[in-house]
This record gives C-alpha cells, sequence and structure tokens, in this order.
C-alpha cells in the first residue's frame, strides 16, 4: 500500500505552555519536516491532501507536518512559533532534518536555522521572506480585517485572489466558497492572531549566520510578500556555494501547490 493512501493520524506534542498537532507519513530514511504558511483553517484538516501531493518523496522521506500551537496567546509572533516549534522537535527527537517552509512556515524556519541550528540539515524556503516591510504587510491587514468583520466568504476569496493566478482561482472559486462555509469564530479568532505574528518580522540582518545550506523559491507574480520578499534573501545569500535560488512565472503566490515541479526541485535539493 502507498504510503499515501494509508490513513493518516493526527498526533500531539506538548510544547510547554501548550501543545502542537501535527502529522507524518512516509517511510524513508531521512526526516523532512514541512511548516505550512498562514491559513484561515488549519492544515490539520488537509492532511489526506498533502500527503498525496508529497507522495512522490515517501520513498525516500518520513515526512512530518506541523501546525502552530494548539492554545494561542493573544499575541504570537513569528519568534514564538519557532520556539515552540523547536521544542515540538525535540520532544520527537527531530535534529539535523530537511526543513521546508512555505510563506510564514518559511519565517519560522529561518528563526530555527539561526536560534536552533542544531535541528536544521538544510533548509527550504518558499515564497516567504527575512523581513516584511509595511507595503509587504498590507495584503494580510486586509485579510485580518475582513476575518474580523467575520466575513468568511469575503475573506476566503480574498485569500484566493492574491495566493492563485487567475485561471486557477477561478477553478477553486467554489471550492473556497465551500470551505468559507465551515469557518468557525475560534478560526477566524486564531487567524487574527496568527497573521499579526508575521508583523515586522525582520531577520535580514542575521542571514549570514545561517548554517545550512539553502533552496529559496520564489514567485515574480507573488500577490502576497511580492518577489522583492525571495530577492532579499537572495542578495544576502548568493556569495554562498550552497545557496540556491529559482523563481517561477506565472504560479502565484502559492506556487508550492501549483507548480508541478515544485516536490521535485525540492526532491533534488534535499537529496544533493
Amino acid at each position: 500500500m502507498d504510503s499515501a493512501a494509508e490513513p493518516i493520524k493526527i498526533e500531539s506534542v506538548s510544547v510547554g505552555a501548550g501543545s502542537m498537532r501535527f502529522f507524518r507519513f512516509g517511510r524513508g530514511e531521512k526526516t523532512l519536516v514541512i511548516l505550512p504558511g498562514l491559513s484561515v483553517q488549519s492544515v490539520i484538516g488537509a492532511a489526506e491532501a498533502i500527503a498525496a501531493a508529497y507522495q512522490s518523496l515517501t520513498d525516500r522521506f518520513t515526512v512530518f507536518v506541523f501546525d502552530r500551537r494548539s492554545e494561542l496567546p493573544p499575541v504570537y509572533p513569528i519568534r514564538d512559533m519557532a520556539r515552540d516549534t523547536a521544542a515540538a522537535f525535540r520532544a520527537l527527537g527531530l535534529k539535523d532534518v530537511c526543513l521546508f517552509g512555505a510563506s510564514q512556515g518559511g519565517m519560522i524556519a529561518l528563526v530555527l536555522a539561526l536560534e536552533y541550528p542544531e535541528l536544521v540539515g538544510r533548509m527550504a524556503l518558499g515564497s516567504s521572506s527575512a523581513h516584511v516591510q509595511p507595503e509587504q504587510f498590507r495584503q494580510l491587514e486586509r485579510w485580518i480585517g475582513l476575518a474580523k468583520q467575520g466575513a468568511r466568504r469575503e475573506l476566503y476569496l480574498a485569500f484566493g485572489r492574491a495566493i492563485y493566478p487567475p485561471a486557477v482561482f477561478e477553478q477553486c472559486r467554489d471550492q473556497l466558497l465551500a470551505a468559507a462555509d465551515a469557518v468557525t469564530e475560534e478560526d477566524l479568532a486564531r487567524f487574527v492572531i496568527l497573521a499579526e505574528g508575521t508583523r515586522g518580522f525582520d531577520v535580514s540582518d542575521r542571514l549570514s549566520g545561517i548554517q545550512c545550506p539553502v533552496l529559496a523559491l520564489g514567485v515574480y507574480e507573488d500577490g502576497v510578500l511580492d518577489s522583492d520578499a525571495t530577492m532579499e534573501i537572495a542578495e544576502k545569500l548568493d556569495h554562498r556555494p550552497d545557496f540556491k535560488l529559482y523563481l517561477y512565472v506565472g504560479y502565484g503566490h502559492a506556487a508550492y501547490d501549483t507548480a508541478p515541479d515544485y516536490r521535485e526541485r525540492l526532491l533534488r535539493f534535499f537529496l544533493s
């Protein structure tokens, strides 16, 4: 039986003041950890779809996918998200992992690589940023405003328009609206806290301290953080022989979900 077809068990690990849910799949000797981007609903609900999407990696890797902490404080910046994620790694005995962080997950990955270097062996960043400048936060501010108003459908449509190219958005419109109708007040409150946690994030002056090989995957038409966010990372690291950069054209911010060769690029990097 393919590992992607096996039932996915949702697990939980203590992270000090709270707990963090995660799931795993695959039976490879190497460990890959995926830190997903910001979402309105928990990534845990998409466990089966994520396992299917990454099926091509499961012969080589055992894959862990982590949610954010279950019990959120009123203010929860990226550095605290990274601290709790590091606690989850340690509780599970994970170290020297291949780490892929998408969007906000990439920001968490950057802090892990800087402050907990023993945990990260190789790191790939997808449509992420080392420095969320005010103009790059405006898209998130719009989402936060809609979430605070309880405008579920408007939030999901705005989210979809920002992360997908137009053709993909139109294909997903009905699916997005159906998902929006299942969003709870708790989901919205959680989303606001997590989105606000990205405000003012900046480790750009510390990037030279990263000790592991890095792959930065960006998109020219990034409607969330702008391609400049990926290029800023590249400008700080492109002198290093263990740094790789690739920019997609035409796939939107969520190229990690839509580009057909994305997983293959990750595989080549993590096995190189």
